[in-house]
């Protein structure tokens, strides 16, 4: 346990290094738990040394081969080391790039040519899609300008009914509104015929009185009219006689008496029809 407790107290001085430890509670399951962590940080950091050795190993066996390939190059073209003027070097640089971007094996032509010809493949498929995209561009920028021009047109149509309908209501409630001023005149109407009825009735007016029977009464007399008229052409040869006939005289007064008669009881008719009328 102290061995343990010794172990974990270096390996915090050098994981914290000048600054201080924090404090903890030490007990058997904290020594526990951190002895553990110290064997595997030291477990790991093996590992990373090993992993950096061999980064190491494999740095120094590739710029070997790369001395090696370059010595080699160099005698197959025939050049030697620091003859390589700058703008041949900068073309070299730029070929290698290249070769980089497009993901070839080597430079050599055989290589750069499929390459290319992907590479323009590429972008004459990318411009068909763009022109593609566009057209699909257009046809929507016209289906959204048809959509608003459709939509303006809902608002003014909205509007516009809803203004039929406002003038609709307010005909509408004007035509209750006049219903009810009918039906209430017709209600009081109606009372004001219930009372005169009832009045007629409590004077006890006869049948005869009645506006039927006037307008029977008047048929008659404009029918005695008719019947007088002949009379009265009979009267006309003897209006001019001399009185001293008896039998003439008689008879002019008789037919005078007969119209005067028919007269009076006409215009005692007529005159109750204006007195009711009034």
């Amino acid at each position: 346990m102290c061995e343990e407790s010794k172990i974990v107290s270096q390996w915090l001085k050098k994981v914290f290094g000048q600054q201080p430890v924090p404090d903890f509670e030490v007990n058997t399951r904290t020594i526990e738990i951190l002895h553990e962590l110290v064997k595997n940080s030291e477990m790991r950091c093996k590992e990373v040394e090993l992993l950096i050795q061999d980064h190491e190993q494999k740095a120094a066996e590739y710029n070997s081969d790369g001395a090696h390939l370059q010595e080699v190059l160099l005698q197959v073209v025939g050049l030697q080391p620091g003859t390589v003027s700058k703008p041949t070097a900068d073309l070299l640089s730029v070929l290698e790039s290249t070769a980089e971007v497009l993901k070839l094996k080597d430079t050599s032509l055989g290589s750069y040519m499929p390459a290319m010809n992907k590479l323009t493949n590429d972008v004459l498929e990318a411009e068909k899609t763009d022109r593609r995209l566009q057209r699909e561009l257009s046809t929507v920028r016209k289906k959204m300008t048809a959509t608003v021009v459709l939509r303006k047109k809902l608002q003014d149509d909205l509007l516009k009914i809803t203004h039929i309908q406002q003038v609709e209501a307010a005909t509408a409630e004007e035509r209750l509104l006049n219903m009810d001023f009918m039906k209430n005149k017709s209600r009081d109407l109606a009372g004001r015929n219930k009372i005169a009825q009832e009045k007629l009735d409590s004077r006890q007016m006869e049948d005869s009185l009645t506006h039927q029977a006037i307008l029977q009464l008047s048929e008659k007399i404009a029918a005695l009219k008719e019947e007088t008229l002949p009379l009265k052409k009979k009267l006309e040869p003897y209006s001019d006689l001399s009185p001293s006939p008896a039998l003439a005289r008689v008879k002019i007064e008789e037919a005078k008496r007969e119209l005067a008669a028919l007269d009076a009881q006409l215009e005692q008719k007529v005159d109750f029809m204006n007195t009711l009328s009034r």
